[in-house]
């Protein structure tokens, strides 16, 4: 088992390795590099307006990306309470606002003594749910694998809902849940045309707006909605059983 580690004393020279932070939670490094974001009019007939047109981005730094979305069990040891609908230690933690995502992130931070997390950006998620792959899915166009790959409801723990991370295939970056289980917040404002003139390098979503960016789609999701280019936005104190998150770490 990989050594825990409080995370003031990971250095910047080893962001391009796994980590595990003192309450347990995998971290992938995922490299810098540049990929095309959004979806592709010409093979992708499920795209959205708000999904094109498709565009180059650059991430120019490296980070690292938690391996699964926050659980309930890593949920209550920082926060001290459980919001989810339905429980399970290693379920995704969900009925999770953006404003609760913030919470989390701002108390995870003062626990491990550092300013290194935060929601990812809009651009940081795509890029790692594609791993290096052009398709509507990390996996290929077809949807006969979304049971290896992605949770589109189903029983657990006696209902249709979530279920336990890290129980399919990972992506090529080796992240697990990316499509499908819960929609997963990003730090970015939600803008319909943000495409349109959006920077290549880094982009971090508009200056403002009334609501923010999902991403992945959830488990009572169309199998339509489970691609790496849909998105999706809530007002930030919205709480539903199908959204939660996942947190990037940087130095």
């Amino acid at each position: 088992m990989r050594a825990k580690t409080p995370m003031g004393n990971v250095k910047p020279a080893e962001m391009n390795k796994p980590f595990t932070n003192s309450i347990g939670m995998e971290f992938v490094p995922i490299a810098a590099g540049s990929f095309l974001m959004g979806a592709d009019l010409h093979f992708d007939g499920m795209a959205a307006g708000d999904e094109l047109p498709q565009h180059t981005v650059t991430i120019s730094k490296p980070f690292l990306l938690g391996k699964y979305p926050v659980t309930q069990q890593q949920w209550v040891t920082v926060m001290g309470s459980n919001p989810s609908a339905a429980k399970g230690r290693t379920l995704p933690v969900e009925r999770i606002s953006w404003e609760d995502a913030q919470a989390f992130v701002q108390a995870l931070n003062e626990l491990e003594k550092c300013q290194s997390y935060r929601l990812p950006s809009e651009a940081e998620w795509e890029y790692a749910a594609r791993a290096a792959t052009v398709t509507n899915r990390h996996w290929g166009d077809g949807a006969e694998e979304i049971a290896q790959y992605a949770w589109c409801g189903g029983p657990e723990n006696g209902v249709k809902s979530v279920r336990s991370v890290g129980r399919l295939k990972p992506n090529g970056w080796g992240l697990h849940d990316m499509l499908g289980n819960v929609h997963e917040w990003c730090q970015d404002y939600y803008g319909a045309r943000y495409y349109d003139d959006s920077p290549v390098l880094d982009p971090s979503g508009p200056k403002e707006g009334s609501t923010r960016v999902l991403r992945g789609g959830s488990w009572n999701n169309a199998e339509g909605r489970i691609r790496s280019a849909y998105r999706f936005n809530l007002a930030p104190d919205s709480q539903f059983s199908n959204v939660g998150l996942r947190l990037v770490m940087v130095r």
